[in-house]
């Protein structure tokens, strides 16, 4: 066991990559993050998950984890050994994260203080390694079990809004079963629903992030093609009403005295793209206007908004809200990110650089909050 002497500084593992389809960006967003960490207060341990689930050691190299060429970086390329795991103790006494690789007796690598998961969709964001770390009794950034699962399925975050009075857009679910038992039943709902809120709708997978698997319909000939696109990413799927009006999004961050919202941000309509898809979000970066162009009173409401969302899904630590200023002057929110895109570039750390908390900053009070939080229940 590591001596936790005056001079002991926090050991951070940044946990990345993963096994859901946003495995690349989360390794841009762990590159970011480990530029910025301030060493001298921090000891940092990055590791990453490869796409099939193996937990790998990697170099503390955030040169290799951006975009080159418009090719995405993986795990599987910046892994120490093709074959070696990190494996972190299932046991709250014991913090210590030990290396194995075949043949070779393991290493231990010292005690984890604080983990900061940068993972984006399922296996990371959605509830399931946060179960695994409030099991190994170690503290990290961000949501909890239930908050994470909430914020990853759109399905129940509705729900969950919705009976806190917070304002949802109309939305139809296709559960697996209605799908695969009685299609003609499960297309009809989905026809009735575009009867009552008209075309174009939008069908996307419940429990996916980045804009993946969403296809844009404009009629019933393009309906079966995009319920499986959305079902090749998740078999749960949501049905939306498109919302005319303009995209805002709001950071919450929590700090001693509670939950803080930052200025909005507008997303502008990306002409090259038919809506805010992938590629407009990542490769081609999407403009974000920071602050929003509104007025005072609606900035005061999406701000309350943003934070009401956050308490109402028992958020911790950070969230992006997204929401639609209905051309009716009405916010609805759209959804919640319980680990939205962190790269210095993303639009929660540019709202709160312009709300005066610079990106360093940002990740040094989210690992802050995270080492004075207690596991287990609070």
């Amino acid at each position: 066991m590591s001596s936790h002497t005056s001079s002991h500084k926090p050991r951070v593992a940044v946990v990345f990559g993963g096994r859901s389809s946003e495995h690349a960006i989360s390794v841009l967003t762990a590159g970011a993050v480990l530029r910025a960490i301030d060493r001298d207060k921090y000891d940092v341990l990055p590791i990453g998950i490869t796409s099939d689930g193996r937990w790998a050691l990697t170099a503390d190299d955030p040169e290799r984890m951006a975009i080159a060429d418009r090719r995405l970086p993986s795990v599987a390329e910046l892994a120490e050994s093709p074959e070696g795991g990190v494996v972190l103790p299932v046991d709250p006494t014991n913090r210590e994260v030990v290396y194995t690789e075949p043949g070779t007796v393991p290493k231990a690598l010292g005690e984890v203080d604080v983990v900061f998961p940068v993972l984006h969709g399922p296996y990371g964001e959605d509830g399931t390694l946060q179960g695994l770390l409030e099991l190994s009794g170690v503290p990290y950034v961000g949501s909890g079990v239930l908050a994470s699962a909430v914020g990853q399925d759109k399905d129940y975050m509705k729900r969950v809004f919705t009976s806190f009075g917070l304002p949802v857009g109309p939305y139809e679910v296709i559960r697996p079963r209605e799908w695969e038992n009685d299609p003609a039943a499960a297309r009809k709902k989905i026809v009735d629903f575009a009867a009552e809120h008209g075309w174009p709708l939008f069908v996307k997978p419940a429990r996916a992030g980045s804009s993946i698997g969403i296809t844009k319909v404009d009629d019933l000939s393009g309906l079966d093609e995009a319920v499986e696109e959305a079902r090749r990413h998740d078999p749960k799927i949501l049905v939306e009403a498109l919302l005319r009006g303009r995209e805002i999004e709001c950071g919450v961050l929590e700090f001693a005295d509670g939950p803080r919202a930052s200025v909005p941000a507008e997303i502008p309509p990306v002409s090259a793209h038919d809506f805010y898809d992938f590629e407009a979000k990542y490769i081609d970066s999407a403009d974000g206007i920071v602050p929003a162009p509104l007025s005072a009173e609606e900035t005061a409401k999406v701000q309350e908004l943003a934070v009401a969302a956050f308490e109402a899904a028992s958020c911790e630590g950070l969230v992006r809200a997204d929401f639609f200023l209905q051309d009716n002057g009405e916010f609805v929110i759209n959804e919640i990110n319980t680990l939205p895109g962190f790269t210095p570039i993303s639009m929660y750390p540019r709202m709160w650089q312009e709300s005066g908390v610079s990106y360093p900053e940002l990740i040094d009070r989210l690992l802050q909050a995270a080492l004075q939080r207690s596991t287990g229940l609070r």
